[in-house]
């Protein structure tokens, strides 16, 4: 089963060839971003695995202020094709997926509160970009309604916004809603 994959590279269009049944044609470059005091696990990197090459830093966000300029410049040489994060890692990622112009799927993403400090580097320019956001009504760290609040008063008009409501999810994502939404995802940007 071939799916294509498209994304604009500053104004220019270009296409990705995504082959899942084939892993060895698979040429998507997957950029996971681990939230505060986690790191990805096994059985969701070998599920992320199936849809590309997943690239996941191991980042020290108390002692990185900057760290989402330090993963920007860490992956700079990687063509990377869409971004995906968890809770602070939702928070980086939704930078990272805008100064990249990259899809993006977060989940529980910390962006109106975070323990830690983290410093937002400026972002040029705004092209189109796809952000789907994924929300547990039950997450008691990162209030579903924040992040909501978050997104009304952020709102940027060149963003297409794909927020889902879960209404069992907590903070953690179980391995069936990652799965699921993994697959939604990736079926609204490949065809």
């Amino acid at each position: 089963m071939q799916k294509v994959l498209k994304h604009l590279r500053g104004n220019d269009p270009y296409t990705i060839i995504q082959t899942k049944n084939e892993r060895s044609n698979i040429t998507m470059n997957i950029l996971y971003i681990h939230g505060l005091d986690s790191k990805l696990n096994a059985p969701k990197k070998t599920i992320l695995e199936t849809y590309g090459r997943v690239f996941a830093p191991d980042i020290d966000y108390y002692g990185t202020p900057n760290a989402i300029s330090s993963i920007l410049e860490q992956y700079a040489k990687v063509d990377i094709n869409t971004v995906i994060g968890s809770s602070m890692g939702g928070f980086a990622g939704y930078y990272i997926a805008d100064a990249l112009n990259r899809p993006a799927l977060l989940f529980n993403p910390a962006l109106k509160y975070r323990p830690v400090e983290q410093i937002v580097p400026p972002i040029e320019g705004h092209l189109p970009s796809f952000k789907q956001i994924v929300i547990g009504q039950r997450d008691d760290i990162v209030k579903p309604a924040d992040t909501l609040s978050f997104l009304a008063e952020d709102l940027n008009r060149f963003t297409d916004y794909h927020i889902i409501l879960q209404h069992e999810m907590q903070h953690r994502v179980e391995i069936s809603c990652f799965e699921g939404e993994l697959e939604a995802f990736f079926g609204k940007i490949c065809y």
